[in-house]
């Protein structure tokens, strides 16, 4: 918390009584400990550890926005408290105490009155802060409820092996506070465990960096994950350099003699399947203190033992983690691969693009549920199509990555949901303010000047008047911006406004002319339709041409050899139109045609993109329809979407239904 100074000079009086108020404080010995700093003439502060009390006369509350600034956001967070010498008036009290009044005392208060007030308000912090860490610990119990829920959702959708037990490490060393971490999974095929090998598969540190290759090991009871594996129970060790001499295992020093680093507390436990064979090994080290610090030197003073409580937790995640390695045996390795990294694209895609999360699953399950529809029409063009299980899962492939260029687009362009980006619109409404700064300071030296040339007080006031006027006319100009900014489509009488606006200007605080509005600004804000400017909407037709580039260098091998094609080809038109090949209808893949269907459907559908409105479901026919008659999609396409009800198969956020 700082006090920064402030550009406001209060009366003479009021500055006084405060310099007076905080010589009397920091003469109360009651008071010791609490340094009193006056940070304005209006305010007087005394601090306690991380929390402070402000004083300040009734008085300032006509300036709150400039003198008590500095502290809003501390009240906000319960760190200071304000104390009001005087009474406010009832139209400023509950705005007062929104904004972090604690008390009001007399104008001039005694010394018995303002003592117990300061410690009652610092009594306040202290019971809002116990109340926020008590706060902070059903947080923590639900955030911990929701990573066992995370854990189970990445088991259950098969993710790849080795991101998954990544996460569950990851998890494993959060619920208990472990510092570090590692994870052994059991190798062959002997029924006889011991006969078996322990494969180093991974491990984390949140103190040091180090090169930690896979390796494997014998299974014997002298290691710890040996001891475990082998006997199928958990290890809870509060000191590793302390075990008896009689222990069946011991603790190799290797690791910390090489990386420097102290090994203290230790837990470890099985992976079990669900038939009860041990699958691999969880080994957590140093449960901290403070799970945010940094073990350094021997951490004596920062590690602790595991308790019961991240046993039990640790046994529940093991439990989940066995399941998931059993389950991952059942599937060969390169579909395994294969699932795993189309599955993480998406989610990439949605990261950078968060208001289309889900757009890509979506779009794959009404693409392949038009397929398989095709393939049950006996009637048309396509009545002799017939998939295979690797042309369908080609497909759902082609239309889950059918985004995947989008990590070659700008994430702001992508997100973009106004014309004017935030940082821009603040920048307008920084330009503003500055001009009606500037108007202020310019009515005023023409007050001074008619003032001391003996103008009447009506001819002085109506400077006021006149500034008044142009204050509104600011205004307005501003509202008109602002709903300009809205991705709506402009009419005519609004771009003329803009036009006018864009001549307007100021003289700043260098004496510079500057005008409201910028050529990019007035670019951005005359778009026809939409929120985007033509070179960002090229920017985001770019997206196919990078989702071709991207794809075409993974080996995709004989049976997905034409998913980079079918994936960039969703934006053609049958009548050579679309982009970014300008391919007609009979270039385009078929599966793109399906794809193009239900890409169109569930953009105009969805009810989760900031920059548009959603439709329903018949009007989203509708517009099909016109695209149809428009010659971009395909008419046996559409009748067969409409059909099927292909919309139907999954959980589209509507705006409505039909």
């Amino acid at each position: 918390m700082t006090s920064p100074t402030i550009d406001f000079v209060p009366t003479a009086g009021h500055a006084g009584k405060m310099a007076r108020l905080a010589r009397a404080l920091r003469e109360d010995g009651r008071l010791a400990g609490h340094p009193v700093v006056q940070p304005h003439p209006l305010l007087v502060t005394l601090r306690h550890e991380d929390r402070v009390v402000v004083l300040a006369p009734a008085s300032a509350w006509a300036e709150h926005e400039t003198v008590l600034m500095p502290f809003i956001d501390d009240f906000s967070r319960y760190s200071a408290a304000l104390i009001v010498l005087g009474q406010l008036s009832s139209g400023t009290l509950q705005q007062a105490l929104d904004r972090g009044l604690f008390a009001t005392l007399s104008r001039q208060p005694g010394r018995d009155e303002l003592f117990v007030a300061i410690q009652n308000a610092f009594e306040l912090l202290s019971a809002r802060r116990r109340s926020e860490t008590r706060g902070e610990w059903l947080n923590r119990y639900r955030y911990e409820i929701g990573e066992f829920a995370e854990i189970a959702e990445a088991i259950t959708t098969e993710r790849e092996l080795d991101k998954l037990l990544a996460l569950i490490l990851e998890k494993s060393r959060f619920v208990t506070g472990a510092d570090a971490g590692s994870i052994y999974v059991v190798e062959g095929q002997d029924p006889d465990i011991a006969h078996r090998r322990l494969h180093f598969k991974l491990s984390q540190n949140d103190s040091i960096s180090f090169d930690a290759g896979e390796f494997t090991v014998p299974i014997n009871p002298s290691s710890m994950a040996g001891y475990v594996a082998l006997n199928n129970v958990a290890l809870n060790i509060p000191e590793v350099y302390e075990l008896p001499a009689d222990s069946p295992f011991h603790f190799d020093r290797s690791f910390d003699e090489t990386t420097s680093y102290r090994t203290r507390s230790m837990l470890c436990t099985p992976l079990s399947s669900r038939h009860g064979e041990v699958v691999g090994v969880i080994q957590l080290l140093n449960k901290k203190r403070d799970p945010h610090a940094k073990i350094i030197d021997d951490g004596a003073a920062l590690v602790v033992p595991f308790d019961q409580h991240s046993e039990s937790l640790l046994a529940m995640l093991a439990s989940l983690a066995g399941v998931a390695l059993d389950n991952a045996i059942l599937y060969e390795e390169n579909q395994q691969m294969l699932a795993g990294f189309v599955r993480a694209s998406v989610e990439a895609i949605e990261q950078r693009d968060p208001t289309t999360s889900g757009h890509s699953i979506r779009v794959a399950t009404m693409t392949t549920t038009l397929a398989k529809a095709l393939e049950r029409n006996d009637t048309g063009r396509y009545s002799e199509v017939r998939w295979t299980i690797d042309d369908l899962k080609e497909l759902e492939y082609a239309s889950l990555l059918h985004d995947f260029g989008k990590l070659g687009v700008s994430e702001q362009v992508l997100i973009k949901a106004k014309k004017l980006y935030p940082h821009e619109l603040q920048a307008v409404r920084a330009r503003f303010s500055m001009a009606l700064r500037a108007m202020e300071v310019d009515t005023l030296k023409r007050q001074l000047d008619a003032t001391r040339r003996g103008a009447t007080a009506d001819d002085v006031a109506a400077f006021d008047v006149e500034l008044e006027n142009r204050r509104t006319q600011l205004e307005d100009a501003f509202n008109i911006i602002v709903a300009a900014n809205e991705p709506e489509i402009v009419k005519g009488d609004r771009l003329s406004t803009l036009d006018e606006i864009a001549r307007l200007t100021f003289v700043d605080h260098r004496g510079e002319q500057q005008t409201l509005l910028t050529d990019a600004e007035v670019e951005s804000l005359t778009i026809p339709r939409g929120s985007l400017t033509s070179s960002e909407m090229q920017e985001i037709r770019g997206h196919v041409v990078h989702t071709y580039e991207f794809l075409k260098q993974i080996p995709w091998g004989r049976k997905f050899r034409r998913l980079p094609e079918i994936a960039s080809a969703h934006h053609e038109r049958l009548d050579g139109t679309g982009y970014p090949n300008r391919l007609r209808a009979t270039e385009i893949p078929l599966q793109s045609k399906l794809m193009s269907v239900c890409d169109i459907f569930d953009a105009l559908t969805a009810a989760d993109r900031p920059y548009k409105r959603a439709v329903p479901v018949d009007r989203a026919l509708s517009i099909l329809a016109s695209e149809v008659e428009a010659g971009h999609i395909d008419d046996e396409l559409v009748r067969i979407f409409v059909d099927a009800r292909c919309w139907t198969h999954v959980n589209l956020p509507f705006a409505s239904t039909d």
